[in-house]
């Protein structure tokens, strides 16, 4: 049976810090790279204040500031974004209130990419904006 998005988000794994033996993507040969968690991430964009914004890059630099790593991987970012946008609605739909769940909409913009993804659409993000005044 699939997992709930959910499910996937309560991994036990932990962030992790790991030399890059190879240049991958923006990141240079021999710099540290973090991995990051659902949870991490969750955790950061709670920190973000109401009715402001957060890009990637500014999350990712922040992460990996907090973890001594040079960089964070952006490949995991985004997948780990999308693992907390989709749990967050989920637990959203099952009775949990929006000041209860991770404040996705704060780093994921309605018209990006990763908001096209979102098995609930880009309506709730452009609500959501809205209430912020953002």
């Amino acid at each position: 049976m699939k997992k709930t998005w959910i499910e996937k988000f309560h991994v036990s794994k932990e962030p992790t810090v790991k030399r890059l033996e190879k240049a991958f993507t923006d990141m240079p040969e021999q710099s540290l790279m973090l991995i990051a968690t659902p949870t991490l991430i969750a955790d950061y964009l709670r920190q973000v204040p109401i009715g402001k914004v957060v890009d990637i890059k500014t999350l990712r630099k922040d992460l990996a500031l907090e973890y001594g790593a040079d960089h964070t991987c952006p490949v995991t970012t985004g997948i780990f974004l999308r693992i907390v946008a989709e749990a967050a609605y989920e637990a959203l739909q099952a009775g949990d209130t929006v000041e209860s769940i991770a404040p996705f909409w704060r780093a994921i913009a309605p018209d990006s990419p990763a908001a096209k993804k979102l098995s609930f659409g880009q309506e709730f993000l452009l609500q959501m904006r809205q209430r912020e005044e953002i």
